[in-house]
């Protein structure tokens, strides 16, 4: 499971022109499976995700986490976080997993971080998304499960 977590001021995510989320600050997280990902695993990385102390405190230190800020998840799948380029110019996605099972753990995935208690607007699993995020700092932190 891998997860690119960015600190963000807005994000809106389209679908053929039509808005499907948006996020006024928070994280926006990518969100890849692969083939063997679990449940469990997506309890532990939704867990670490909520408490990630990456939003200033009233010192300036990156002390606070999403939830003590009152942001929000913006929750995206994103398959070619698998994209394996080791071997020539085109990307081989054979460790990500197949939808149907992808799918099913996003959709967990995103339900565990609502019950972090944080809101999270979520994007269109397959899909053509169009996303414009207004990175802040930037602070961008990975995941690789």
């Amino acid at each position: 499971m891998k997860a690119v977590v960015q600190r963000t001021k807005e994000v809106t995510l389209t679908v053929n022109g039509e808005l499907i989320s948006k996020i006024p600050f928070g994280l926006i997280v990518y969100f890849g499976v692969k083939v063997g990902d679990d449940f469990k695993l997506a309890n532990y990385l939704a867990s670490k995700i909520t408490k990630l102390r990456i939003f200033e405190d009233e010192n300036g230190k990156m002390n606070r986490s999403v939830k003590d800020v009152g942001g929000e998840i913006m929750c995206v799948s994103q398959f070619t976080l698998y994209g394996d380029v080791s071997h020539g110019n085109r990307p081989s996605f054979t460790s990500a997993e197949v939808p149907d099972k992808a799918s099913l753990v996003y959709d967990y995935f995103c339900e565990k971080l609502k019950e972090e208690g944080v809101v999270v607007k979520k994007g269109v699993f397959g899909a053509d998304m169009k996303i414009l995020q207004l990175s802040d700092g930037p602070v961008t932190i990975i995941y690789d499960l």
